[in-house]
């Protein structure tokens, strides 16, 4: 029995790795679309990404209630059909044309096809928050808590780094440099790669047992709301941040480095931000063969204190130190910029880890809040862009080091349960 018990629960473990994995592959096209998009449209370069992240805001809590409902299995086999949508109406736009015009935004005519392109990242947002409300409260379920639940989260998010690497570098490769002539037909190999994915992994899930904490029993009473708890509060107002951090320093590196213009230009730029999500599985692999024994506090304290050290070491570095790459010479500003993804690696399942700690009932309920709050990886990113169009892409990385002094704030006072005497059970 006890065998059984523990196949089981190393199935669970493996299935909400692999849908760990498929949430980057997803979420991190928003970016080097948008290159292809900004040539054509500027003012649009950051949109793909908002639409994406937006969906968060309507999708967070609803997503939380499926989970009690309907369970883990359930909501994961939703999540990945509206995914295969989502990517559709991407390809759908890659073949509309650009003849129809629907209307005039910044003196620039908008064509249908762009319209089509942001639904659809819309959808995939959708997709995305409902894995999201799906595999991390049940990672940290399996893993008991504690610093052991951080550990299997680490693990998760390790393979969500791997296809996060994938996804620009791919793009990258398929695009090579960004010109007039360039559309979202380019990619459509990746937009297949990623509706067979989300086929094989409806699949998969389908035919695996997975724990199910909360279906078939009653619903808990909440005499309170999990924000009541502190650490909650403030983990809900860190997550914000973070995505926001975790998006835009990748998104900004690659439109600064695309945005120079030299010959495979885009390649590279895909290829310096494929290398920060390559840094974010490095740390992730190594937090999760610590997690266990180091704490989470401890582990977020330090990179969030080495990450800021990181920009600012790139904000005042002059421009003209480069380095080169394929022969190009690219500033060597952006190494240190990508190497960001050692310390955001771990952010994530850190921040929720110890967010839900000690939440016992209230923890779906504050997981669906999480969802909603990942928003600020559209609004962030948003508001980043805006300070590197008026101030320059390097300065726009002070709003980087800002939320980074909030996390920072969070993993040492932050995140202490000062409200134990709230029941939980």
């Amino acid at each position: 029995m006890t065998q059984q018990k523990n196949n089981t629960q190393l199935v669970a473990i493996i299935t909400m790795c692999f849908i760990f994995a498929m949430i980057s592959f997803v979420t991190n096209m928003g970016a080097p679309f948008g290159n292809i998009w900004g040539f054509t449209y500027p003012f649009a370069k950051a949109w793909g990404n908002l639409m994406n992240f937006a969906a968060y805001l309507f999708m967070g809590i609803p997503a939380g209630k499926m989970l009690i409902k309907y369970g883990y299995k359930k909501t994961a086999l939703i999540a990945l059909i509206v995914g295969i949508i989502g990517l559709a109406f991407q390809y759908i736009s890659s073949i509309t044309g650009d003849a129809t015009y629907m209307f005039t935004y910044d003196s620039i005519p908008v064509a249908l096809n762009l319209l089509i392109y942001l639904l659809g990242a819309f959808i995939c947002g959708f997709c995305v928050c409902m894995l999201n409300t799906v595999v991390n409260p049940m990672l940290n379920i399996l893993g008991g808590g504690g610093n052991r639940g951080n550990q299997f989260i680490q693990i998760g998010g390790t393979m969500n780094s791997l296809t996060a690497t994938l996804t620009p570098l791919l793009t990258g490769l398929l695009v090579g440099t960004v010109t007039e002539n360039t559309s979202m037909g380019d990619v459509a190999p990746l937009l297949f790669i990623g509706m067979a994915v989300f086929a094989i992994s409806f699949l998969i899930i389908q035919r695996v047992e997975i724990p199910e904490p909360t279906l078939g029993k009653e619903q808990p009473k909440y005499e309170r709301s999990p924000l009541a708890f502190r650490h909650c509060l403030l983990g809900v107002i860190a997550i914000f941040f973070y995505v926001g951090v975790e998006i835009g320093i990748p998104m900004e590196l690659n439109f600064y480095i695309t945005d120079l213009g030299f010959e495979g230009s885009a390649a590279i730029g895909g290829t310096l931000a494929a290398s920060y999500w390559l840094m974010m599985l490095v740390g992730r692999a190594s937090s999760s063969a610590i997690s266990g024994k180091v704490s989470t506090s401890l582990q977020m304290t330090i990179v969030s204190t080495v990450a800021i050290i990181l920009l600012l070491i790139a904000i005042f570095l002059p421009e003209s130190v480069g380095i080169t790459i394929s022969g190009h010479n690219v500033p060597m500003k952006a190494v240190f910029i990508a190497a960001c993804g050692l310390c955001t690696s771990i952010m994530w399942g850190g921040i929720f880890n110890l967010s839900v700690e000690g939440l016992g009932k209230y923890t779906e309920a504050a997981s669906g809040i999480f969802m909603t709050m990942v928003v600020g990886g559209g609004i962030m990113p948003l508001i980043q862009e805006s300070i590197a169009k008026s101030a320059g892409p390097i300065a726009s990385y002070w709003l980087i080091i800002a939320m980074l002094a909030f996390i920072l704030f969070y993993s040492t006072i932050g995140c202490k349960n000062v409200n134990k005497d709230i029941k939980v059970d």
